[in-house]
């Protein structure tokens, strides 16, 4: 209950003294002291009830109210049997440590106002729990968040948003917090804390502090100042958090059987599936083989695990629709062509910055295709993202006009043909690999990158240079090319980067 709640009750007869404008505290319980200094079995939130038995003098009055300041009280109420008024110095010391102080009529006893209240107290504990279970009745009859919200705007007279990271109102009342919001979530040391703007504060709480990564959580903000909160409302916070988070996890399309063909789709478009499969696939998706796409990668070091990174890119990518998938610890999504893609992008992982806490997290975009060269689009995206990365920022992004390699070919040409060029060029090594422990596939590669450099290969290799050549040797024998040909050396450059 509020402060201002008991000059309601009016069979009291309290008197406000001093400390109109901290009326919106809350009482938590109620206590008698009249200790010189109370503060060791005061914990928050009481309303203090004395006698001023411990004053025997102006000076004492600093020092009590001091001590009530520092438990952080709600408020102090005097009872006029000894002085008859609250004395000066004692309003000065409740003005100058800003402690509501209140004065009780001597013909009302303490044991009556402490009854009085402590009841109240309790039935306000029973309304927030029947409040609590009203609320998940709500969520589970399917009605959403905004019920859920509105519940405790009415009931608690306490507006509240949730958000994702990026900035976006899952839901809420109408009119958004302030736009350092998100910011201030991220960057902060611990939570919650609390923004303080001219209007009002503003408290955020993490969704899932300590199961989640917190640029991949969402957080709940709160329009008032959570350090004045008495225990029952900081508990509802948390109780509120875990119905969030529920809602959350019934949102995500993991759970789905469209999420579920969507990382099919994806796991298909990555390996040797014919181009057949992938079309079929795509249309069992939902998706139209001549609509155009976008491929996007995305990839973090240390932070964030695989379900998080593939939530983090489907929220940053909020209103494509995309499919998407994780692949070897890169998440992959299909949106349909957006122009503007890259700099929604930009600007999304520009606000994740803050909260990446040590991970890096690098994006790549494809540029436009059909459904017949997503293979392309997902190549091409996943090459961007590597140079994203390579960039050393917290969170970088490269889009595919940035691209100016033999990848932008390799993506140009139609999936069966690039299918059918890798394997008629590397299927005999892989073979002769599996049947025989050897590793000449790794050996082309590390050839081909010391630009046939016979020692530093056989160094890299860990090999004698005799073994090398015996090892290209077999190469040329099982390919019928020549790796002291430029042109041969191109063919396996490329067909090395199709795999």
């Amino acid at each position: 209950m509020r402060l201002r709640s008991l000059l309601a009750m009016t069979d009291l007869g309290l008197e406000l003294v001093t400390g109109e404008e901290e009326l919106d505290r809350f009482v938590r319980w109620v206590v008698t002291q009249d200790l010189p200094d109370p503060s060791r079995y005061l914990s928050g939130g009481e309303l203090v009830l004395t006698g001023m038995q411990w004053r025997s003098g102006p000076e004492d009055s600093d020092a009590f109210v001091g001590a009530l300041a520092r438990a952080k009280v709600a408020a102090l109420a005097t009872g006029d049997a000894r002085y008859g008024a609250p004395p000066e110095d004692v309003i000065e010391a409740c003005h100058k440590y800003r402690i509501p102080l209140f004065r009780v009529p001597e013909q009302v006893a303490f044991a009556s106002v402490t009854e009085r209240i402590t009841r109240l107290l309790s039935t306000g504990r029973a309304a927030d729990l029947t409040s609590i279970l009203d609320r998940h009745r709500q969520l589970v009859a399917g009605t959403g968040l905004g019920s859920v919200l509105e519940l405790i705007e009415r009931d608690l007279d306490m507006r509240c948003w949730v958000m994702t990271t990026t900035g976006r109102v899952v839901d809420g009342p109408q009119t958004p917090p302030p736009a350092q919001t998100v910011t201030t979530f991220l960057s902060a040391r611990r939570l919650p804390c609390v923004i303080r703007t001219e209007q009002r504060p503003y408290s955020l709480f993490a969704v899932d502090e300590f199961g989640t990564s917190r640029a991949a959580d969402w957080l709940l903000v709160f329009d008032s100042d959570c350090s004045d909160w008495p225990e029952e409302r900081r508990a509802l916070a948390g109780e509120l958090a875990a119905i969030v988070s529920l809602e959350r996890v019934r949102h995500d399309d993991r759970q789905s059987a469209e999420g579920r063909l969507a990382e099919e789709l994806i796991q298909l478009i990555v390996s040797d599936a014919k181009p057949a499969d992938i079309i079929s696939r795509l249309e069992l998706t939902g998706l139209g083989v001549t609509d155009s796409y976008i491929a996007v990668a995305a990839a973090a070091e240390d932070g964030l695990r695989p379900r998080e990174l593939r939530a983090l890119l489907r929220e940053i990518l909020y209103g494509s629709s995309p499919a998407a998938g994780v692949v070897d610890g890169e998440a992959i999504a299909l949106i349909p062509a957006n122009p503007s893609a890259l700099e929604t992008i930009g600007h999304a992982l520009d606000t994740l910055e803050p909260g990446l806490a040590g991970s890096r997290l690098s994006v790549g975009v494809s540029g436009i295709v059909d459904g017949e060269g997503l293979r392309g689009a997902v190549e091409e995206a996943r090459y961007a993202r590597r140079m994203a990365a390579g960039r050393g920022r917290a969170a970088s992004v490269v889009g595919h006009d940035e691209l100016a390699t033999h990848m932008m070919l390799l993506a140009s040409v139609p999936d069966e043909v690039r299918r059918m060029f890798r394997l008629r060029l590397l299927d005999p090594l892989v073979s002769y690999d599996q049947d025989n422990g050897a590793d000449l596939v790794h050996t082309l590669k590390v050839f081909l990158q010391t630009n046939g450099s016979w020692t530093r290969s056989a160094e890299l290799l860990h090999v004698h240079v005799n073994t090398l050549r015996y090892r290209v040797a077999r190469i040329e024998e099982l390919t019928g090319r020549d790796l002291s040909r430029l042109e041969d050396r191109v063919d396996f450059f490329l067909a090395l980067a199709l795999t």
